[in-house]
């Protein structure tokens, strides 16, 4: 039987951890990227785990808790481990939404411009990870810091989307207005961190924050 107050204290957790990530996202890279991929990874987990019931003899809490841990555990792992390759991760994942998005008004019928729209996203959102890391790291922190922050995604999506899998319920509006408050807001705390010089003292102060920073475009190099 489904907790209810177990799922509330969840949704409450994402939107905490969305705020974090929306207002000082790529000023604490290591941290942001590594909680990032932990989302993910615990989401996929998460979506995976009624697949999985016939295979695992656990029940459906005690399944899907393993799930997003395990889930949740690696896609941290592998983000902390590939800094500057979860970047191009997180943004190719941006990208792919936005892509999807772009082309869902004008959508009729077929795959093929489904398809081309979220590749074309997922191609574009990593170039611009490759090229212009920290923007990249600040729209993208900013983009799904306000997803949960704003109850965009909650954990009654995911929940939809794991019977049968699917993505679409996992597709919210960005044009929502409390979504675009969020998004908006954080970038721009976001660059006035970087602009004003916040990030050099918000990097001393949390440990091993500096073994990366997203501090310049182009390169986001390891921190001093």
């Amino acid at each position: 039987m489904v907790d209810i107050a177990a799922l509330e204290g969840i949704d409450v957790a994402l939107v905490l951890v969305g705020l974090v990530l929306a207002f000082v996202g790529a000023a604490v890279s290591v941290y942001a990227v590594t909680l990032t991929g932990f989302l993910v990874g615990g989401g996929v987990g998460y979506i995976l785990a009624p697949s999985l019931a016939g295979v695992l003899t656990l029940e459906g809490g005690l399944l899907s808790a393993g799930a997003v841990a395990i889930g949740g555990a690696v896609g941290a792992f592998l983000a902390y481990a590939g800094l500057s390759m979860a970047v191009l991760g997180i943004g190719a994942i941006v990208g792919a939404f936005l892509g999807r998005f772009a082309v869902g008004p004008f959508y009729v019928e077929g795959l093929l411009p489904l398809v081309g729209a979220t590749l074309a996203g997922v191609a574009v959102g990593a170039l611009l990870g490759f090229v212009l890391t920290r923007t990249t790291l600040v729209f993208s922190t900013g983009f799904i810091g306000a997803a949960f922050a704003s109850r965009s995604l909650t954990i009654a999506d995911f929940g939809a989307a794991t019977d049968p899998i699917a993505l679409d319920p996992l597709l919210f509006d960005p044009t929502a207005p409390a979504f675009l408050a969020v998004l908006i807001l954080g970038i721009l705390t976001q660059l006035g961190l970087f602009r004003f010089g916040y990030v050099t003292s918000i990097i001393g102060v949390l440990p091993g924050a500096r073994r990366w920073t997203a501090s310049d475009d182009g390169d986001g190099e390891h921190g001093g």
